[in-house]
């Protein structure tokens, strides 16, 4: 049975926008080759981290909202650990009240772009 999964990763900053590309580009290929289906993307940027972490105070962060397997989890995440590209990356099943909440905040969302 597919269940709802949000996941968040930071990126080095030190990559460049087609390096980013292809980190962000290789998650989303990873989901879909492994019978996920994305169900929404969002891109947040360059943004300051809470505190360093390898000695970088910036990141980027992108959010990947997917359907899949439950077994496929731990292999993203054993993927995002051997890519020295990802400094962070967090990983949860979304309930009923956590969906709700994604699709009506991107609802407003494309309210305020009209």
């Amino acid at each position: 049975m597919l269940k709802q999964y949000e996941t968040v990763f930071i990126a080095t900053p030190v990559l460049s926008d087609t390096q980013i590309k292809e980190a962000v580009k290789k998650y989303r290929d990873f989901i879909s080759e492994n019978e996920g289906e994305i169900v929404h993307e969002e891109d947040w940027g360059l943004r300051k981290l809470a505190y360093p972490i390898q000695k970088k105070t910036t990141g980027f962060y992108h959010l990947i909202e997917f359907m899949a397997d439950p077994s496929m989890i731990a292999k993203l995440e054993i993927q995002y650990r051997r890519d020295e590209r990802i400094i962070r990356f967090l990983t949860f099943a979304m309930d009923k009240y956590s969906i709700a909440y994604a699709e009506k905040k991107r609802a407003g969302k494309k309210e305020t772009k009209e």
